[in-house]
């Protein structure tokens, strides 16, 4: 099915024209239908309603085949367009590190054709922003100077554009270090916006990016907690994760600090994660938890975007404390901790406590990861404050998590670390 017009809520709905207009040197507007857009955006589609009512008006994907799913029997484009939400499109761009070649004509050849008919099927739908043409296809950990992947990329920009001239094209990098800024505006010129992922150094990327001789606007496409990467770690390698307070005060910062400093060029921010995932640990990025209360980071984000926290906030954490707090411990030992909680409205906190083997399968560039086991029986008392847990048996690395939910959808959690001798 090839999408002209809609029919949504019984009404023909034309296709938003979005464009990007100079308002002067290195400065820009994004223009969704002739009115100024500014991307007030998360990434994932979790919970929409409450990423409107927080005050967001964008979320992005990452691969042409979430815009099949449905939600409340909706299609996700629909489902966005009826909340009044707009979408950049992700469209998935080969990795070299899974197995994808560019100098495999055939392989680009068949990439091309699905970049077409992506295109093709869903231009005119009125929920779209712009094309999201790959996410951090140059790896993670690369200096961008694979020169072929940022041709083939000018590419299929020019197919996306002979295909829908109404929609810019977006695409993603981790990160604007080595020669990626260089080489883009070298190989790349049929780029419209070019998308950055980046955490700690959120901050700086709109002056980065003058600073390397960027003339055109930019999104921050990824954002939230300094990533596993830039934190201290144990003696043993354990990254220390911050609490779910302290990314909250992250989130808001960086947003604040990215639209300042972005000198006219930011078109938008899209917060990560609108949900949750296994990425280190269970809670390192996901703005949810698994079970789906809201943290900290939704009410900051909310504040950023609307100048006003939600009715009921999530708990506060004020500190967590432990006798095996990044310690190396003897098996079987008993440890102790606390933690220090506070909720605004005064409503009834359940605090949880679970012990986890350190996670083993850590992948790149968030790739897929397996959950670690965890250990219910190593908890001695449940429930309240104070808490007293068993240290395995077995030796190696764990971490102790502990989770405060109020009675109304919001939570908060810690953790941290340790060792068994």
């Amino acid at each position: 099915m090839v999408f002209s017009a809609l029919f949504l809520a019984g009404e023909l709905v034309a296709a938003s024209s979005v464009q990007i207009k100079e308002t002067g040197p290195q400065k820009f507007e994004l223009l969704v239908d002739g009115k100024p857009f500014f991307a007030n955006g998360v990434g994932g589609y979790n919970n929409l309603p409450m990423l409107k009512e927080m005050g967001g008006n964008c979320f992005r994907t990452w691969g042409i085949e979430s815009l099949e799913e449905r939600i409340d029997g909706k299609p996700l484009l629909d489902y966005a367009h009826d909340l009044g939400l707009k979408v950049v499109v992700g469209i998935w761009i080969g990795h070299e590190r899974h197995g994808f070649d560019y100098m495999d004509q055939a392989q680009l050849r068949k990439q091309r054709r699905d970049v077409e008919g992506a295109v093709r099927k869903y231009k005119n739908h009125p929920a779209i922003l712009m094309w999201g043409l790959g996410n951090e296809m140059e790896g993670p950990a690369s200096g961008g100077s694979e020169i072929r992947i940022w041709e083939e990329l000018n590419h299929l920009a020019k197919l996306v554009k002979k295909e829908d001239p109404s929609h810019p094209v977006m695409t993603v990098i981790a990160g604007i270090g080595g020669e990626k800024v260089k080489n883009i505006i070298k190989h790349y010129p049929e780029i419209d916006v070019l998308g950055v992922n980046a955490y700690a150094s959120a901050p700086g990327v709109g002056g980065g990016l003058v600073e390397q001789g960027w003339k055109k606007p930019f999104m921050l496409t990824e954002f939230g907690p300094s990533g596993h990467w830039e934190v201290g770690h144990t003696s043993w390698g354990a990254p220390i994760e911050p609490t779910s307070r302290e990314k909250a005060a992250s989130y808001f910062a960086t947003q604040k600090r990215v639209i300042e400093d972005g000198q006219g060029m930011c078109l938008g921010t899209f917060a990560f994660l609108w949900s949750h995932k296994q990425e280190t640990t269970s809670t390192w990025y996901g703005m949810f938890l698994p079970t789906g209360e809201k943290l900290g980071t939704v009410d900051a984000m909310g504040y950023a975007w609307s100048g006003e926290f939600p009715a009921n906030r999530s708990p506060k954490l004020i500190s967590l404390s432990s006798s095996a707090d990044q310690k190396k411990v003897k098996r079987d030992s008993l440890q102790k901790a606390h933690v220090k909680v506070k909720d605004a409205e005064g409503d009834p906190l359940e605090i949880d406590w679970v012990v986890t083997a350190e996670s083993t399968d850590r992948q790149v560039g968030g790739d897929k990861e397996s959950v670690p086991p965890s250990y219910p029986s190593l908890i001695v008392s449940n429930g309240d404050e104070s808490l007293e847990f068993y240290a395995p048996s077995k030796s190696g690395a764990y971490r102790l998590f502990v989770y405060i939910r109020d009675n109304a959808g919001g939570a908060a959690t810690a953790n941290f670390p340790f060792y068994v001798e």
